[in-house]
């Protein structure tokens, strides 16, 4: 959520990203949260006008009453008595006008670092590098799920009895590297320097508005039935969550967190849920990195933290490259986004592993997340990436660590997670 100030200041610049966005359809918004703002400082002028005027006229009162000027106070008392009304219909009108510029401002999309690329839809993100060589095999590698089936490790007939399409048994060894992987991704980031945390795998409406968009809470969030909770679509929601109505010491600064969490994700849209295997699924598991930090730092977080998803399947055997993602493809609170995907040599192309997002002080302004520096209080800068998502992460380990025989190689830093095992055979 942007600030009213600069909203006020800058209208135009909110309007021009706004059309950067392929939004067209938001700028009335823009105009019309200036003309409820101008209206709602009307209103609390004359309402602090009244009360000013009323304190005045209580003060006069006392002064006739002790002079023994009865009926001039009682003339004022009776001027006095209908202040009061007018003030309570004030403050309502006050009340109505913050939710409704709040609920419209909670609709502007926040402003775009200038180096993003602009275009439509992802079609359009921009390939920034490349890590590893992304090798085409001379034999076939099947399907990943047909892979998991060799080893028993996948049952999905089962899942789809007991909890519909879209989700998934994981089995013995397959199950065995998924949680590998995931305990690797913990203390790899806890070797950077990042605090770990298991997070609630709930959270309530207020947080929920906090974290997303609208658009974004409505696409994938669940709602428990009956109670203000939704299941988080990933942990990020907890661990901002955490600092709601917060204020942080600038020297606690930065607060850089590594969660594990389940995610759950109605994947409404017209990809769909894949029927085969486990690449779009309701439910997986996930290790995220999540950073609060001044503003001034963002950026160099940002840029930290998108590497350190390329170094972790880098050192998996998996080659990655990082993707910039353009203004229609990004999120409306945040400011800068890229996907770190993984090559398979199955499809011969890459595919989403990873996402990292730096969004300004839009999530902590809508949580009242602030630092206490020397100059007063300030909103800090948020910022999320993922280090790895699985079953998603595991298709690619599985498609780049296959070999010829069958087998699949367990690289030299998931062996302490896999009882020393260098090779698993069928």
């Amino acid at each position: 959520m942007i600030d009213i100030k600069w909203i006020r200041e800058n209208k135009e610049v909110v309007k021009e990203n706004i059309r950067k966005k392929f939004q067209d359809h938001k700028l009335p918004l823009v105009d019309e949260v200036e003309a409820l703002d101008i209206r709602f400082r009307e209103c609390k002028a004359k309402g602090d006008a009244l009360r000013a005027s009323k304190n005045q006229k209580s003060s006069e009162i006392g002064s006739l009453m002790r002079e023994g000027k009865r009926e001039e106070a009682e003339k004022i008392k009776q001027e006095v008595a209908t202040y009061g009304s007018e003030i309570e219909a004030l403050v309502k009108e006050e009340e109505m006008l913050t939710n409704e510029i709040q609920s419209k401002m909670m609709k502007i999309p926040n402003i775009i670092d200038p180096s993003v690329p602009i275009g439509e839809n992802d079609t359009k993100n921009v390939e920034i590098e490349k890590y590893g060589e992304p090798v085409v095999p001379a034999f076939e590698i099947p399907h990943h799920a047909d892979i998991m089936a060799k080893f028993s490790g996948i049952d999905k007939e089962s899942a789809a009895r007991t909890s519909g399409n879209g989700f998934y048994y994981l089995m013995g060894d397959v199950a065995r590297i998924h949680s590998a992987m995931l305990s690797y991704a913990r203390d790899f980031m806890i070797q950077k320097g990042f605090t770990y945390c298991v997070p609630p795998f709930m959270i309530r409406s207020d947080v929920v508005t906090g974290v997303m968009s609208f658009d974004e809470m409505s696409a994938m969030m669940y709602k428990i039935e009956g109670e203000d909770l939704y299941l988080i679509g990933t942990s990020e929601h907890s661990m901002i969550g955490k600092f709601k109505d917060q204020i942080v010491t600038e020297k606690e600064l930065p607060i850089a967190l590594t969660a594990y969490s389940p995610c759950f994700r109605k994947e409404v849209g017209a990809h769909g849920i894949e029927e085969r295997g486990v690449y779009r699924v309701h439910q997986f598991e996930k290790q995220e990195m999540v950073v609060l930090c001044k503003p001034e730092e963002a950026m160099d977080w940002y840029n930290k933290m998108w590497q350190y998803t390329v170094d972790f399947f880098r050192s998996l055997n998996i080659p990655v490259r990082t993707l910039e993602c353009c203004s229609g493809d990004l999120a409306d609170l945040k400011v800068k986004s890229c996907d770190v995907e993984a090559w398979s040599p199955r499809q011969q192309k890459y595919f989403e592993v990873g996402s990292c997002s730096t969004l300004g002080d839009a999530q902590a302004r809508r949580l009242g997340i602030r630092t206490k520096g020397t100059d007063g209080n300030y909103y800090v800068s948020t910022l999320n990436n993922t280090v790895c998502a699985t079953p998603r992460g595991l298709i690619a380990f599985i498609e780049n660590n296959y070999k010829e025989d069958g087998s699949l190689f367990i690289p030299e830093a998931l062996r302490p997670y896999m009882g020393g095992t260098e090779k698993l055979e069928v």
